[in-house]
């Protein structure tokens, strides 16, 4: 870092720690996007927009709600198309910034950065976030954390080493409908029991998975695809298929559920069995389907995990379960899906509808059963309480505000740290080992630590 740098960092980092009580929690309307062509304000921070593909459209559109966010520079490959497209949107907005090619030219042009946000193919997170780190600068970086272990862990050295803040994309980490379940369910009122099962799921369907196109009068030189890794721009716009380039749906999608299982069991895995295969994208390298089941080790026994990720149907689209002797509770990123289900048996949860933790279910318990004569095999319905508490933002953006409130002030916490990012690649990259294996794998406990 220059002495320019350091100077800046030392004067912005003081102010806006004294300024973060004041005005990191606050979230403004979409009106907010009217203020940023006003006087910049010393607790603003600085932001690059590095991957302007349509994740990293998305965290800008995010970012727009989050009063004190300023655009500084943006940067993408595809000049013709994504960077352009950025930058007029930004423009609109009212930021002025610089438009870059190459990520190192914009790491040395742009000396009054703040962070950078990364939103690039798997590939190419160890490069850049690392990078980054090395130019002073804190950094999101969406998930996959990396497409290979070895990436990842230059990422959490580089973090330790530079001392900058580096927030992996789990946004699910930051919704408050799953911090007040694990808050409350999980491990304050202990409302599923003993947690003994865990079920989950992404579906999609066919059209959802088709092959992405591209404006044919905008295609990359092949010059420049050959530069950046790819080798057409069939491959380009459909990277996470490729091998060596993301990982397949299972780490594209599967990553952010799997994440949550070992959040909410307070535990890694210690196997993994999966299967999988390319059974209907054929033109494709990664998996098309896989199902997993995965053996965790905690504090109350065994739990057994499943997930299965599929490309050609959404029945039941996403949602992770989570199965207790007492209860069962089932949530998603949905922001219509979530709700615990008590077992017959299980003690009176009054106590916790008083207390906030759950909805009245829409009827008692004992008229959940309407009559009807139950066959043998069949259990009594039990009741379903919904979860109280809403998410009406972007799904992202609480894990950018997370983010931004920490580059403020040091003593807020990031709810995905490199370390965290870390243990989730660990966790799912291993399924796609497992399914070419095709038999169990053990984790060993050191393989979670950097």
């Amino acid at each position: 870092m220059n002495n320019q740098r350091i100077k800046k960092e030392i004067d912005r980092r003081s102010f806006l720690h004294s300024a973060a009580a004041a005005g990191a929690g606050l979230v403004l309307s979409p009106m907010v996007v009217g203020q940023a062509g006003g006087a910049a304000k010393p607790d603003d921070i600085n932001i690059a927009l590095l991957g302007c593909g349509a994740q990293g459209q998305v965290l800008m559109n995010a970012c727009r709600n989050i009063p004190g966010v300023r655009f500084k520079a943006v940067c993408d490959i595809w000049t013709a198309y994504n960077q352009r497209r950025v930058s007029r949107l930004l423009k609109r907005y009212g930021y002025e910034h610089g438009t870059y090619v190459d990520y190192k030219e914009m790491l040395d042009k742009e000396k009054d950065l703040d962070a950078v946000i990364i939103a690039t193919p798997d590939f190419w997170h160890a490069e850049h976030a690392v990078a980054s780190l090395k130019a002073g600068l804190n950094v999101y970086c969406e998930k996959e954390m990396s497409n290979t272990l070895e990436g990842a862990r230059r990422m959490v050295e580089a973090a330790k080493e530079s001392g900058k803040l580096l927030q992996i994309g789990h946004q699910r980490r930051s919704n408050p409908r799953y911090i007040h379940c694990y808050d409350k369910f999980i491990k304050g009122a202990k409302l599923l029991g003993r947690i003994t099962t865990v079920n989950g799921q992404w579906n999609r369907s066919k059209a959802a998975c088709e092959d992405l196109g591209w404006p044919k009068k905008y295609p990359l030189e092949q010059a420049s695809l050959d530069k950046y890794g790819f080798k057409s721009m069939q491959q380009f716009r459909n990277w996470r298929w490729y091998k060596g380039l993301g990982g397949g749906p299972i780490v594209d999608l599967g990553s952010h559920q799997i994440d949550i299982y070992s959040w909410f069991l307070g535990a890694n895995p210690k196997s993994v069995i999966a299967s999988g295969g390319v059974d209907y994208w054929k033109g494709h390298e990664w998996y098309d389907t896989v199902m997993v089941v995965y053996e965790y080790e905690t504090k109350e026994g065994t739990v057994r995990a499943f997930y299965q990720t599929i490309t050609t149907n959404s029945s039941q689209g996403y949602y992770e379960s989570f199965l207790g002797d007492e209860g069962t509770l089932t949530i998603s990123e949905a922001r219509a899906r979530g709700s615990v289900f008590r077992e017959p048996g299980a003690p009176d949860w009054d106590k916790w509808i008083k207390l906030g933790y759950l909805s009245e279910p829409p009827k008692k318990e004992e008229e959940a059963d309407s009559g009807a004569v139950l066959d043998v095999r069949e259990t009594v319905p039990v009741a379903e309480y919904k979860i109280p508490v809403t998410m009406d933002k972007p799904y992202h953006q609480p894990h950018l505000e997370n983010f931004f409130n920490a580059v403020r002030d040091n003593k807020v916490k990031l709810n995905c740290p490199a370390e965290i990012g870390y243990e989730t690649a660990v966790t799912v990259l291993k399924v796609n080992e497992a399914v070419a294996a095709a038999r169990k794998l053990d984790f060993k406990p050191e393989e979670f630590k950097v």
